[in-house]
């Protein structure tokens, strides 16, 4: 029987007289899924509690960033401890300084600079970017999302492709035509485009494993082959590790592929993870790139809350505490609920596949391989919006679009992961339901 959801269902539309929606991000709204959307009042380790006491295994962990789980002790004795000497100063701090040094430390950027959001990360990568090679064309790939700059809503993965919505409005024509669209993991369509425009192209941007039309992995080699051909070009490679840093690995994604194949981006991004939880992202890169930056140099970019104290006590708590033993522990957990939705789809006959970057996975309810915005397309959203459901009503919280990544955290424990196993069968009949 589903839960009673009669406090959710109050202020959702408390909220809708008051908020576009009712929600200050689109997916949040159940649209894609249906429904009523669950107001959470509280979260702790791996579960969360609605405002009508309802609990559920969170398999968002806040879109990434709860890589150790919701109100992690330590995490949170850092945080009271910072906003006790108070909450911004608008000046240096320490905590911003130390948490560069482990982004740098654990990534091939030479420096970082501290914004507020994964969007104004990726914005001021592509200023920047164009400010440095005096170039205006960017290179982008369909279903990679890189936030709500208008230069980038073109073909942007999950918000996009989950609400159907057929260009960008009040994106002016001016602020796009600069922008070119490939198909994702398409060797043949870089080259192309490259040749066509040898001198003007100031970067090629893309999710260094996209997670915003669900996981799809660069197939192998992909990510170097983007880096060098930008180094034979003179255009920059930026690599979009808002989703994937720290979360995807230790090291992120570039930790799976870069550091094995020896390639470095010329500029990063990075969010969710880094941020603990608070509103704070960073882009980061070579030296002589980032110098271009004021006060060093003529690129602009600033932010009142930029390296905001609390985000970086909170961002440097938590990748300090990111041993190689909470990857392995997420890991095994991952793997482990990927195998039984894998087998209880299959035992219902649902077409499915399941795919991954290191914790990161998605389910897709489509015929075969998943290598571009295209074949994601095909997912059966009908078919999904049924087994989202059926999980809900079992107490597991999935991502309420069948565009996005599942992730877990250090406190998925036995309970937690048994509790998503129990809940498979019916919903993976659910959705074969759907389907007929």
């Amino acid at each position: 029987m589903p839960r009673p959801t009669d406090a959710s269902a109050a202020l959702f539309e408390r909220a809708r007289a008051v908020t576009p929606g009712g929600v200050n991000s689109p997916v949040r709204a159940f649209n894609a899924v249906g429904g009523t959307p669950r107001f959470i009042r509280s979260a702790a380790g791996a579960w969360l509690t609605d405002a009508d006491g309802n609990e559920y295994v969170d398999l968002i962990c806040s879109w990434g960033p709860m890589l150790l789980g919701h109100a992690h002790p330590e995490v949170q004795a850092r945080v009271a401890e910072a906003v006790a000497r108070g909450t911004s100063y608008g000046t240096p701090t320490e905590p911003e300084v130390e948490l560069a040094e482990e982004i740098v430390a654990r990534t091939p950027v030479e420096r970082v600079r501290f914004v507020s959001s994964g969007t104004e990360a990726t914005m001021s990568a592509i200023r920047l970017a164009r400010g440095f090679t005096g170039r205006d064309i960017v290179v982008k790939f369909a279903g990679c999302y890189h936030g709500h700059v208008d230069s980038l809503l073109a073909s942007a993965g999950s918000g996009l492709a989950t609400f159907a919505v057929p260009g960008t409005p009040g994106v002016p024509v001016s602020s796009t035509e600069l922008t070119l669209v490939l198909p994702y993991n398409d060797r043949a369509a870089v080259d192309k485009v490259f040749a066509e425009y040898p001198d003007r192209i100031a970067c090629l941007i893309t999710e260094a494993a996209p997670g915003n039309m669900g996981v799809v992995p660069p197939e192998p080699g992909f990510n170097a082959f983007l880096s060098e051909t930008c180094t034979r070009h003179g255009a920059l490679f930026v690599s979009d590790e808002v989703m994937t840093g720290f979360r995807a690995s230790k090291l992120g994604q570039w930790g799976l592929d870069g550091a094995v194949e020896g390639w470095r981006p010329d500029l990063m991004t990075f969010g969710k993870v880094m941020g603990g939880g608070f509103p704070a992202a960073a882009f980061g890169g070579r030296a002589d790139v980032m110098s271009r930056l004021v006060p060093e140099g003529p690129v602009y970019q600033a932010g009142t809350l930029s390296g905001n104290p609390i985000a970086t006590t909170a961002g440097l708590a938590t990748l300090r505490l990111a041993t190689d033993e909470v990857y392995d522990h997420i890991g095994v957990a991952a793997d482990t609920i990927k195998t039984a939705v894998s087998d209880a789809l299959s035992e219902a006959g649902v077409a499915h596949v399941v795919q991954a970057t290191g914790t990161m996975f998605s389910v897709f309810f489509a015929e075969g391989q998943v290598r571009d915005f295209e074949s994601a397309s095909r997912t059966d959203a009908s078919a999904y919006a049924a087994f989202f459901h059926a999980m809900l009503d079992a107490g597991v919280y999935l991502p309420p679009s069948a565009y996005e990544a599942w992730f877990l955290s250090a406190a998925h424990d036995d309970r937690a992961v048994q509790t998503v196993l129990d809940a498979l069968p019916d919903a993976a009949r659910a959705a074969a339901a759907a389907q007929a």
